[in-house]
């Protein structure tokens, strides 16, 4: 067991229009946090691996090619590998847990 530290925390993006933080890493999956601030934007390209986002706080719109949908904190949204995917109208800080399986970037192009 491991307890995943500082995995729920918003971090403020700074000079980038967003934070990611990887927390946690084994073979099959990983973990970490991505944060967007009040108006900012979501440039983040589609994965390779299959995600599950949980929303920790804040409010915004996910669109993708299959869905959109509002979500907040307590939202559990999960988007397959490949399908583009974009956070907008964030109104609240937005802090997301971020679980990817496989391990984020071991899928190559």
């Amino acid at each position: 067991m491991r307890i995943i530290e500082d995995a729920t925390l918003f971090t403020p993006p700074g000079e980038s229009p967003n934070h990611w933080a990887e927390r946690f890493r084994v073979p099959d999956l990983s973990v970490g946090t991505y944060s967007i601030a009040v108006g900012g934007t979501d440039d983040q390209a589609p994965h390779l691996e299959d995600e599950v986002y949980v929303v920790i706080g804040g409010r915004a719109i996910l669109n993708s090619d299959s869905a959109t949908a509002a979500v907040q904190a307590g939202s559990v949204i999960y988007v397959p590998a490949g399908e583009n995917h974009t956070f907008t109208q964030i109104t609240e800080d937005l802090t997301l847990l971020v679980i990817f399986a496989p391990v984020y970037g071991s899928r190559q192009r």
